[in-house]
Parts: structure tokens; C-alpha cells; sequence
């Protein structure tokens, strides 16, 4: 009997490729739904504390996993008669693993993809990358405000699957939903990609002038003014514009500007206090895709020929040594225009 406020769903074979704290914390949602799920890791470490001790103490440590969660090392045990496969590996190795992953996967397999980013190379989105790498497989996104240790330790959630194909997106809505964890569909996947890669740019630029101690007043206007230029990057690639106002955009993009567990702010803040990016990301085991995304969203603006400063200036800081409080007051310096322009 499930839960009060739980759904049915029909039991399916999971397999996510990632092992983590996002990977393992979809993971963990998909096995306490009642789904026979395997985690593909590729740390030694993870697999073995997993499996023997229910937890993974290098990216959720001190959050109890379900009990029925399997983990392997070996893709081909993975994938083994796997009706859904979530893909939560970093944007920049993406390729590369689902590619590994093609010749194992069922040909019936609904794929999804966690990961939020831009092809460095490609400048493809990572539905992009999955439908290349995996031909012949429908391919969802799924993409909202949602750090891994809340959803992990059953925070209420809510996020989005998106899809053209509308009955691949139900069946992940369905296998993800839960009594805390609620998912909504949509068919605007550019939209809802797009704002899961650069409210990480937002993010790095956001943790820059907290760590230069600039206050509130600063933070407000990057926020608005960042989701203006993601909205206008993904207007010109055919996204919605109202996509960025749900979930994917604003949502995600006011959580991970502000709150404390954010990865992209944290290289932020030790940026803007006077790290260098080297020192800021010294040491972590868990990526920090605004950084990459920075690079991606660049290039993409200027393939595109869309105007976006914020986005510009983090570049300017991360990677061509202008000093954080040069590059605010050129943003600030910008020629005066109205604001819907």
C-alpha cells in the first residue's frame, strides 16, 4: 500500500548512469517509488558503500539510500533489461559515457537526462548529446530547482520532464512522482534545457559580488536581469518564453543564485573574495557545470547574436583576468536603454 499522497505506478527496471549526488539522489527517489534500480558508478567506493551500507558518504554523505538500491560498476550489468535510463553524468563526459552505454541499452528504453549544460564543442544541449550518442530512444529532460540532499532527504520538490515525445515525458513523470517529489510535463525542451545551463552561469556571477560583499540591491538585479538574457538566448533558439518564468527558469535560477548548498555560487563567492578559478575549484569532487557553461553559453550568444552581458562579464572574470569589481562597474557603466528592449 503505498503512502498517503503516494501514486501508483507500474514498476519498471531503472538504470542511472552517474553515481553523484544527483545521480544517487534519483536514484534513491526511484527505488523508494518501488522501481528495480541500479546506480552505474564509476568510483570503486561508492559502489561498495552502496551496496553494503546503504549510503554514499563522497557526494550525500550521511543520507540514508533505500535499502533495494543496487549499485555496479560494470555498464553491462546496469542496463541489463532496463525499461528506463536517467543519464546524470557531467555535461562534458556526457557523450563519451552514453556512448559506452548504447550497445547495452534495450532498444525499448525510454532515456532521460538530469544533466544540466551546453556541449563545450557542440554547443548541443544534452538531449542533443543523448539522442546522438543513443540513437533510436526517445529522450526526456528532466530540469528545476532541486539540490540533490533535499530531494534525497524528501524535501518537497517539484520539477519538469520535458519531451516532444509527450508519452515518454508521462512515463517519467510517473516513475519519478512521488508524495514529495512532484514532477510537471512540458514539450518546450530547449526551454526547459536552456534554463537548467545558464541559471548556473547566473549562479557563479551571483556568488562574485556576494563574496565582493556588494549587498542585496546587486543580487536583485542580476537575478532579473539574468533571467532576461537567458530568455532572450532561448527565444532566438525557439524556446518559449514563458518556459522561463516556471520551473526550469526562474525556479531553478533563484534557487541556485541564493541557496547555500549551490556548487556554482560557492566558486562564486571564493572568486569574488579573491580566489583565483584554480584555487576556487581545488579539491571538490563534484563539478561545478556554471564554470564550462560559462564558455557554452558564450559562444552560443555569439553564434546566435544575442546581446548578454552578465554572461560576458563572468567570462571576463573566470577566464581573461579582469578583476571582479572592474568587470561589475563595466556592467554598471553599459549605455543606458529601457529595460524592455
Amino acid at each position: 500500500m503505498p503512502a498517503s499522497g503516494a501514486r501508483e505506478v507500474t514498476p519498471r527496471r531503472c538504470a542511472v548512469i552517474g553515481g553523484g549526488a544527483w545521480g544517487t539522489a534519483i536514484a534513491d527517489r526511484l527505488a523508494r517509488n518501488g522501481h528495480h534500480t541500479v546506480l552505474w558508478a564509476r568510483e570503486d567506493d561508492v559502489v561498495t558503500a552502496v551496496n553494503t551500507t546503504h549510503e554514499n558518504p563522497r557526494f550525500l554523505a550521511g543520507i540514508p539510500l533505500a535499502p533495494s538500491l543496487e549499485a555496479r560498476g560494470a555498464i553491462n550489468e546496469a542496463l541489463r533489461d532496463v525499461d528506463l535510463v536517467v543519464y546524470a553524468a557531467p555535461s562534458h563526459v556526457l557523450r563519451v559515457v552514453v556512448a559506452n552505454c548504447a550497445a547495452h541499452t534495450p532498444r525499448h528504453a525510454v532515456l532521460s537526462v538530469a544533466t544540466k549544460g551546453i556541449e563545450r564543442e557542440t554547443l548541443a544541449l544534452m538531449t542533443d548529446v543523448v539522442a546522438e550518442a543513443s540513437p533510436g530512444h526517445p529522450v526526456v529532460a528532466v530540469s528545476g530547482p532541486s539540490f540533490a540532499a533535499e530531494v534525497a532527504m524528501g524535501q518537497p520538490t517539484a520539477v519538469v520532464a520535458a519531451s516532444v515525445d509527450h508519452t515518454a515525458a508521462t512515463l517519467v513523470q510517473g516513475a519519478l512522482s512521488a508524495a514529495a517529489f512532484r514532477v510537471y510535463t512540458s514539450d518546450d525542451v530547449v526551454g526547459v534545457e536552456l534554463g537548467g545551463a545558464l541559471k548556473n552561469v547566473m549562479a557563479v556571477a551571483t556568488g562574485i559580488l556576494d563574496g565582493l560583499g556588494l549587498g542585496f540591491n546587486p543580487r536583485a538585479a542580476l537575478l532579473t536581469r539574468g533571467l532576461a538574457e537567458m530568455t532572450r538566448l532561448g527565444v532566438a533558439l525557439g524556446a518559449q518564453p514563458d518556459t522561463f518564468a516556471g520551473l526550469a527558469g526562474l525556479g531553478d535560477l533563484v534557487l541556485t543564485c541564493t541557496g547555500a548548498l549551490s556548487r556554482n555560487r560557492a566558486v562564486g563567492v571564493a572568486i569574488g573574495q579573491g580566489q583565483s578559478l584554480e584555487q576556487a575549484l581545488a579539491g571538490k569532487d563534484s563539478v561545478a557545470e556554471g564554470v564550462l557553461n560559462t564558455q557554452s553559453a558564450r559562444a552560443l550568444a555569439a553564434k546566435t547574436g544575442v546581446e548578454m552581458p552578465i554572461v560576458e562579464a563572468t567570462h571576463r572574470i573566470l577566464f581573461e583576468g579582469c578583476a571582479p569589481r572592474d568587470a561589475v562597474a563595466e556592467l554598471m557603466a553599459r549605455e543606458l536603454r529601457p529595460e524592455r528592449d
